[in-house]
């Protein structure tokens, strides 16, 4: 990569795994414009999480909607500026909606996402977290969101094995993978510098960054 950095970046990965705190890093770091999944905004994810297949199709739907309003937005500022990180992908909303939704809600939601996610911008390089469920479960504890109380182990585990397969034949993108079970997401330490320093340098391709052995 021949720039010092890469002009968008986007954070992703499982709940909890952190990719929110990093984003904001990182967009603290490259004084960027920041956009961010607003998961709490969506009316139906409560109950989701308590009942999923009551509500999972207006979840995934208001979702949907949502980022594609975002991605919009994102398309009609200026992509010359500096740095815009994100902390989603829109594909990512195919992920949950394999995993939640049955035969015939899949199918009416992929016509309606075919339709909203036409020349949604390609980002620079994706950072790809990962962390084990008991770490996952443990963040999503700490940050004590009320409506994520009922999420279990079960539901992260076919989240993240669905992150797996979905980054395994990614390919739109420069791919960096980084487990964050024993990563500083706050930016304090020298993990984040080594991460700057990684993302700099980054040739296209899917690499794999862990600082323990930088």
């Amino acid at each position: 990569m021949s720039k010092s950095h890469p002009d968008y970046i986007v954070v992703e990965g499982p709940i909890g795994v952190g990719k929110t705190t990093l984003a904001k890093q990182l967009a603290k770091t490259f004084k960027t414009e920041l956009m961010l999944e607003l998961a709490a905004e969506n009316p139906f994810l409560p109950r989701f999480y308590s009942d999923p297949k009551s509500v999972a199709l207006p979840t995934q739907l208001y979702f949907l909607f949502q980022r594609a309003k975002q991605i919009e937005a994102l398309r009609q500022t200026d992509m010359f500026k500096p740095v815009q990180v994100s902390d989603f992908l829109i594909e990512k909303d195919k992920l949950f909606a394999s995993v939640t939704l049955d035969e015939d809600e899949l199918s009416l939601y992929n016509q309606v996402y075919d339709r909203l996610t036409l020349d949604a911008p390609v980002p620079d390089l994706v950072i790809y977290l990962q962390a084990p469920i008991d770490t996952l479960m443990q963040r999503i504890v700490e940050r004590g969101h009320d409506y994520e109380r009922p999420i279990n182990r079960s539901y992260l585990k076919k989240i993240s094995e669905a992150y797996v397969e979905f980054f395994y034949y990614y390919t739109s993108s420069p791919l960096l993978i980084l487990n964050t079970n024993d990563f500083d997401l706050s930016g304090s330490g020298g993990d984040y510098k080594l991460l700057l320093e990684h993302i700099k340098y980054l040739p296209p391709g899917k690499h794999y960054f862990n600082p323990k052995e930088s």
